[in-house]
């Protein structure tokens, strides 16, 4: 009998031993954030209120997902790939990961051939960052890209920016059969309910001498603080729940949708390249977007 109970013993300490090392060795799935400006990771919060929606994005999600935002400031599906960036994103991808692609901002951008990609250029981009990501592994999510926040001052209405682009990656996300986070839509609504006034308080509209950056101020009608980060945030949470966008929605927190929250930030740190302060990001765009 002794010799049993030694024998049971040995026997659940080894399957006790087997799943913490399971556990222990089991690999979190990574989010990839792809995009521009309006989703990257902002490093001078020191001097600027300037935040990314995909920088503070982690605070909606538990902590069983690891969150990589390799957005950058001021990129297109074009110079996302040809600068290498895509390439980084590819090399890191296992099976299993996600990645949520947002771009349109500066694709539109006629007046510089660095970033100008057509319609359709956006939209072969787009199916083919899917492809290579599919490849991999990886589950993908098409965002629109969000709204620019341009009311029209005589009748109150907000004033599309983005032409055909929207469209167009609605289109790649239906053609492809992937999900899809409407957030050009959805910020829009957002803005019509809040109005011109009131909606100022979450973009870059700084006033003199509030940051260090902009002492004399800045109007920016595109590039969110850290109140319109979190608001975009949990609009593209919640569609990600609503939708049951698999694998991702069981990474959402759902109690950080119901009520207001501290913002986590990412921590990760995306890899440097000699382009990066190459492109000036324009405010308001005044002399491409027409």
């Amino acid at each position: 009998m002794r010799n049993l109970a030694h024998i049971t013993l040995l026997v659940l300490a080894a399957a006790v031993l087997t799943t913490l090392v399971t556990s222990a060795g089991k690999k979190k799935p990574t989010l990839f954030m792809v995009g521009d400006s309006t989703m990257a990771d902002k490093t001078e919060l020191d001097i600027s209120p300037e935040v990314g929606w995909g920088q503070v994005f982690p605070t909606f999600l538990t902590d069983q997902i690891v969150v990589q935002n390799h957005a950058m400031n001021g990129r297109s599906t074009k110079s996302f790939r040809v600068e290498g960036r895509w390439q980084a994103v590819l090399d890191r991808i296992q099976k299993g990961d996600i990645v949520i692609l947002q771009f349109g901002h500066n694709d539109q951008k006629q007046s510089d051939p660095v970033r100008y990609a057509s319609p359709a250029d956006y939209m072969r981009n787009l199916r083919n960052m899917i492809a290579e990501a599919q490849a991999k592994g990886a589950s993908v999510i098409v965002a629109t890209p969000i709204s620019r926040r341009h009311f029209d001052s005589k009748t109150g209405e907000l004033i599309p920016k983005h032409t055909s682009y929207p469209y167009a990656a609605r289109m790649v996300a239906k053609e492809a059969g992937v999900p899809l986070l409407d957030l050009e839509e959805a910020t829009t609504e957002w803005l019509m309910r809040l109005g011109d006034e009131e909606s100022k308080k979450y973009f870059m509209n700084v006033a003199p001498g509030e940051c260090k950056k902009f002492p004399n101020g800045k109007i920016d009608n595109t590039h969110l603080r850290e109140n319109g980060a979190l608001e975009v945030g949990r609009m593209a949470a919640q569609m990600i729940v609503d939708q049951q966008i698999k694998p991702l929605c069981k990474y959402i927190r759902r109690a950080a949708l119901a009520e207001p929250v501290a913002a986590k930030y990412t921590t990760f740190c995306r890899p440097s390249f000699k382009s990066d302060k190459t492109v000036k990001v324009e405010s308001d765009l005044k002399t491409d977007i027409k």
